[in-house]
C-alpha cells in the first residue's frame, strides 16, 4: 500500500492551536473559544429578567444586560450545566449572539494544541453543550459550544415575550 506525499505532509505539518478562555462554574472548569467571546466584564448593569410563560422554559435566563444599544440575555451557567448554585462574578458576552454567560471566575487564556471528540458516553444534553474535550495540565476540560447557551430560535422566542410584556405596559424590572 502506498501513501501519497500530500497525506504524509498533512500529518506532519503542525496545525495551529486554538486560543480558549478557561472559566469556572461551581468548582467545575470549562473552556470556550476566545473568538466566541466579545467581552469579559463584571456584573454591573444587570437587570432582573421576568418573562412570564417563557420564564419556565428558559429558567436559566435570570437577567439581561443593555450594552451599546443591544439587549443581552444572561444565562446562569450553573442552571445551564445543572450544577449547584454558585456566586457569579463575571460575564462572558458572546460574539454574534444576544447572549451572555454568568460564570464564577475567569481562570486564564491559553492555546490548545488539540481538542478530542466527545466519547460516546456523552449521550444526553451534554452532547449539545460540548464540542470536545481538551487536556490542560493533566485535567480533562470540556470545550463548550457557544451556541448551546441560547440558540437564535430561543432568543427570538424570549425577545417576542419581552416585546409582548413591554407592549402590555410591563417592562423588564431592575435588579
Amino acid at each position: 500500500m502506498s501513501v501519497s506525499r500530500s497525506r504524509i505532509s498533512d500529518k506532519s505539518t503542525p496545525r495551529p492551536g486554538e486560543t480558549v478562555i478557561l472559566f469556572s462554574v461551581a468548582g467545575a472548569k470549562f473552556a470556550i473559544a476566545a473568538s466566541a467571546v466579545d467581552e469579559i466584564r463584571d456584573l454591573a448593569g444587570l437587570q432582573k429578567f421576568w418573562s412570564g410563560a417563557v420564564q419556565q422554559k428558559f429558567a436559566k435566563v435570570k437577567q439581561t444586560l443593555e450594552r451599546q444599544g443591544q439587549r443581552y440575555f444572561v444565562v446562569d451557567a450553573c442552571e445551564h450545566f445543572h450544577l449547584a448554585a454558585a456566586r457569579s462574578s463575571r460575564l462572558l458576552i458572546l460574539r454574534h449572539a444576544s447572549a451572555a454567560l454568568a460564570v464564577d471566575a475567569i481562570d486564564c487564556m491559553l492555546e490548545l494544541n488539540s481538542i478530542q471528540a466527545l466519547p460516546r458516553a456523552f449521550s444526553g444534553e451534554e452532547r449539545n453543550w460540548y464540542r470536545g474535550l481538551a487536556l490542560v495540565e493533566g485535567r480533562v476540560i470540556p470545550v463548550v459550544r457557544p451556541e448551546s447557551f441560547l440558540s437564535k430560535a430561543e432568543v427570538t422566542l424570549i425577545e417576542a415575550s419581552v416585546r409582548g410584556r413591554e407592549a402590555g405596559g410591563r417592562t423588564v424590572a431592575r435588579a
